[in-house]
């Protein structure tokens, strides 16, 4: 993304502040396998990448968008493990760059994430582009989604155990 001029990139950030510490949200968003945990739209690991999320590893998941079955290619760009995952990304013919940025807060329980979103301003498809509105629409749509996704796994409760079998008399 850094050879396109600004004014060809949409930009999208967002931040949550999530009630766990700063380790399990950042093993949340480097761990290829969590991601099957709490993010929705990811039902299958294809390539787990070894050492991922490491500079010039890279993972991929089976992503359900819509109903639609692709591909979502995560290669790390650049990685400060707790604080910074910085990576291109690929889902189907939407290519972008995603910056994750964790921080903690004044408790050690809660942590501040971020999800930043740079994507070119239009989008190749068969038989024509995805504008500039769409392609805005798209990332945002995105990130809430990732952020949303992600605090709603660490505050849902925990499932209720199930009432114990009655067996019936003999």
């Amino acid at each position: 993304m850094g050879e396109r001029s600004a004014a060809a990139v949409i930009t999208t950030a967002l931040s949550a502040v999530i009630d766990v510490p700063l380790s399990q949200v950042w093993r949340a968003v480097s761990d290829p396998m969590e991601r099957l945990r709490w993010d929705p739209c990811v039902y299958g690991l294809l390539v787990p990448a070894d050492g991922f999320p490491e500079v010039g590893t890279e993972a991929q998941w089976r992503y359900r968008l819509r109903g639609l079955p692709l591909v979502l290619r995560d290669r790390p760009l650049e990685v400060r493990p707790g604080q910074r995952l910085r990576s291109e990304v690929a889902l189907g013919l939407f290519r972008f760059e995603q910056t994750w940025s964790l921080q903690q807060t004044e408790t050690a329980d809660r942590t501040r994430l971020g999800l930043h979103l740079a994507a070119a301003s239009s989008v190749a498809v068969v038989g024509g582009t995805v504008n500039r509105f769409d392609v805005r629409r798209l990332s945002a749509q995105y990130v809430d989604e990732k952020l949303r996704a992600l605090r709603g796994w660490y505050e849902r409760p925990p499932p209720e155990k199930p009432p114990p079998a009655v067996q019936p008399g003999r």
